[in-house]
Formats: C-alpha cells, structure tokens, sequence
C-alpha cells in the first residue's frame, strides 16, 4: 500500500478510504455483524482511512464497533451538517450544532477523539467565521485532530483561508468534491485550488455512484432498485458515456470499475478516494484494482471521451447554492423588470 500525506496535516492515509455510507444503513447493509468484516476485512487489506457521517443511519455505530481494539491504526472521519431530525437547529454548521453533534458522534464512534471532522455541506446562512472558531475549539480541546468540508464551491474554499488567516483561526485542512470519469468539473477550480492551499481532498462518487461498475447499461438495467433511487442513473447523456468506456476498458485488459478508481486516485490533487462497498463482493473486486495504474495513452483516450474539466450530467447529490436553487436570486422583480 502506498499511503499519501493528507494535505499538509502530517497524517498518511491509504489512496483509498473506506466510505460507510452502506455499512449499518438502511440503503446499504443493515447487518451489523456483516458490515464490521466488511471493515475488517479493508483494515487487513491496509486501508487505513475511515469516512463516515452522523447521518449514515447506524454506520457511526457501526464503525465504533468495529474498531475495538484497532482505533490507533486508523484515521477515522465523520461529517456534520446534514439534518438529523426535524428541529431546525439539528443541522447546518453553527457553533450550537457543531458543540453538540461532536459529541454524539463521539459516543458512537466509541473514541475519545476523532482524526477529521468535515462540514457535510455548506450553510449559507452561517458565517465561516463562526464555523472555523467552532472548529478550532474542538481542535485545541483535542476532541478533533483536523477539519475540513465537503462540495465547497471554489470561490468559498478562498474565502475560508483567508477568514482562517485573518482571525488566526484553524484553517480547513481538507476538501470532500465528488469526482469521476464523467464529473470531472472539480479539476477546473476544485483541485487546483486545494493543491494551492496545500489541502488534501478526498473525493466520493469515483464510480459516479455506480455507473462506472458496468452493472448498469443502456437499455438493459441491471440494478433496477438504485436506477429507480438515483434519478442520474437514467441520464442518457452518462450511459452513452458508459457504453464509449467499457470497451476501452475491456482492450487496457480491465473492468470498468479498475479504470474508473485509476483514474481518479492518477490525479495529483486527490489524496484518496471514498469506496463504498455494500458487501464483502464489492469489497474483494475493489481491492482488486488497488495497484491498476493508467498510462499516459490510456488517459489521453478518457480525455477525448470526457474532456477535462467537464461533467457529463449531475449527480443527485451534488450541492447547488442557492443562486441555482431558487429563481428568485436570478431575477430582479417583475416591476424592475418593467421599468428597466
């Protein structure tokens, strides 16, 4: 295993991190049991990077179960800022919630400290300032060893620096951007700015969330359950991509799912990149392509497929601000409008 320097934190994580989105949850494997040797069974492997979240249904739980014993050799991350209930204080990233959400994922994550602790999404309505001198309490208390966030736009990374310098606040110290083959838009702004920032990022949906295993094609969907969930998983424009994909996997000699984690973990602003296996099957397959590297030509012939920079089509999941979410911020009103 070649392990990598997680930004400039001093702290060595494995290229690929273990998400546990679908360990103890109710859309991924509710077994317990099953899921704690999903873990081990990484841990073996030498994967040493944990991502979790306190809104991943009983995966905190999970996870803390699974680490008895084994909590020092690993780098252990959750998030917090996704609702968690119906009170309207019980998400966003103000000091209130983060004082408070800290110690319920510290309770069932059974540790005493935890190695990253990430915003999950951005809050508008929140100063970073707040956040960051939040943040940084937990860290000199020794409850949190680094901070970071996740979707942050590129203009608010910026921001949180300078707000971070300016203060003589803790700085982020990690990115989260969602990052595949057919969405490539962090490498316009995202990653390069992280790399400026000497940040570490680790990205999810290197898989594009399951497009990129093969098991879903054009006009034959095989995993009709998540096609049904996952709203991209029928975007014509990501399966046409799919199909260009999987015969120049096949000629490399690879599965799609080898080419896809390669070429994510192949950028230079990626530290690591989030699986996140439902059973010990997905798991073995993964760790299969761990060492697969892509060659220059090899990623020559993605580029013509995906240029740099682009998306084909959104994920789900993705963050929108809200200039994108509500109209009401693009247009000036009707009688404005009028006059002008």
């Amino acid at each position: 295993m070649q392990y990598r320097t997680l930004g400039r934190t001093g702290i060595r994580v494995s290229p690929y991190a273990l998400g546990a989105l679908m360990l103890g949850t109710s859309v991924g494997n509710p077994d317990h049991d099953d899921s704690t040797r999903i873990i081990h069974k990484a841990l073996d492997a030498g994967i040493n990077f944990i991502d979790t979240a306190d809104v991943y249904g009983d995966s905190e739980v999970v996870v803390g179960k699974a680490l008895k014993g084994r909590r020092d050799g690993v780098v252990l991350a959750t998030k917090v800022g996704r609702p968690t209930g119906d009170d309207p204080n019980h998400q966003g990233s103000s000091r209130r919630w983060i004082t408070t959400a800290v110690e319920n994922s510290l309770r069932r994550l059974r540790t005493d400290h935890i190695d990253l602790y990430q915003i999950h999404r951005p809050d508008p309505g929140t100063d970073v300032e707040e956040t960051l001198s939040a943040l940084s309490d937990l860290v000199h208390s020794g409850k949190v060893r680094a901070i970071g966030a996740s979707q942050t736009p590129a203009p608010d990374i910026i921001e949180a620096q300078w707000v971070a310098e300016r203060r003589g606040l803790v700085r982020f110290h990690t990115e989260q951007p969602g990052y595949s083959i057919l969405s490539r838009g962090a490498e316009k702004e995202v990653l390069p700015i992280a790399q400026r920032y000497g940040m570490g990022t680790l990205v999810w949906g290197p898989l594009a969330q399951g497009l990129l295993t093969g098991r879903i094609r054009k006009g034959q969907q095989t995993d009709v359950r998540r096609a049904a969930i996952l709203k991209h998983l029928n975007d014509e424009r990501r399966l046409d991509v799919v199909e260009r994909l999987i015969p120049l996997a096949k000629e490399a000699g690879l599965s799609l799912t080898h080419l896809a984690m390669a070429f994510v973990i192949a950028h230079p602003g990626v530290t690591s990149a989030i699986i996140g296996p439902r059973t010990m099957e997905h798991l073995d397959d993964l760790l299969a392509g761990l060492d697969v590297t892509l060659g220059d030509d090899l990623l020559d012939r993605i580029d013509e497929i995906v240029p740099p920079g682009t998306n084909v089509g959104t994920l789900d999941q993705d963050y929108l601000p809200p200039a994108l979410q509500s109209a009401g911020l693009r247009r000036r009103p009707a009688g404005d409008r009028a006059a002008a």
